[in-house]
């Protein structure tokens, strides 16, 4: 599947894979660069996560609230200005802007790829109206609540029931994404991910 998925992409460019936290964004792009770079493809992997605001503007609205999820956990304008936007235009780019860990802003090296190079980017909410004009190709991962939540119970201890009140903002805050942005409609390719190894059907 994941050579179905290869067959897919641009000779260069900037490609997204988005879904639900849980959803197995970061496995799929890791396991798809592989088959990538096994054809001779140069590949730089990028995540979002390293785009957050600092605490003090991702908790603004309060640390429960899912608006505050949706609308303030990314850095969009930091996230275009050093990496997609000089990617696209063969100068150096940074992939990070900020640590989550020490919740401060980094400034690491400036790279510079091929020409035929792909930018391949895990996160969530990488259809919004503020990113998804910069995708050549984009993926979203189809997964259930229910399934993406068992997962993250799982990877980080947290509750297993996508309905428990800790979950709220996370959870609530994606299905304000899932309404607004509607990524399922916007991504050249939906996977359905449920399944734990990936993935069992796909539409473009």
């Amino acid at each position: 599947m994941l050579n179905k998925v290869a067959d897919l992409l641009p000779a260069r460019g900037l490609v997204a894979v988005d879904g639900v936290d849980g959803a197995g964004k970061t496995t799929f792009c890791d396991e798809l660069a592989v088959v990538l770079r096994a054809r001779g493809r140069e590949v730089v992997r990028a995540s979002v996560d390293d785009f957050h605001h600092p605490q003090a503007v991702r908790w603004q609205r309060g640390r429960t609230s899912p608006e505050g999820f949706f609308l303030d956990s990314y850095d969009y304008a930091r996230f275009v200005d050093h990496l997609l936007t000089p990617f696209a235009a063969g100068k150096p780019f940074r992939r990070a802007s900020h640590d989550l860990e020490t919740d401060a802003y980094v400034d690491p090296p400036a790279e510079i790829a091929a020409p035929d190079a792909l930018l391949l980017v895990d996160g969530i909410f990488l259809h919004r109206d503020e990113l998804v004009r910069h995708w050549d190709f984009s993926v979203f991962l189809d997964v259930a609540f229910e399934v993406s939540a068992a997962r993250m119970a799982v990877r980080d201890g947290s509750p297993p029931d996508p309905d428990d009140p800790r979950n709220r903002r996370y959870v609530e805050g994606q299905r304000l994404y899932l309404a607004a942005c509607e990524p399922a409609a916007r991504a050249g390719l939906v996977i359905d991910h449920d399944a734990h190894r990936p993935p069992n059907r796909y539409r473009t």
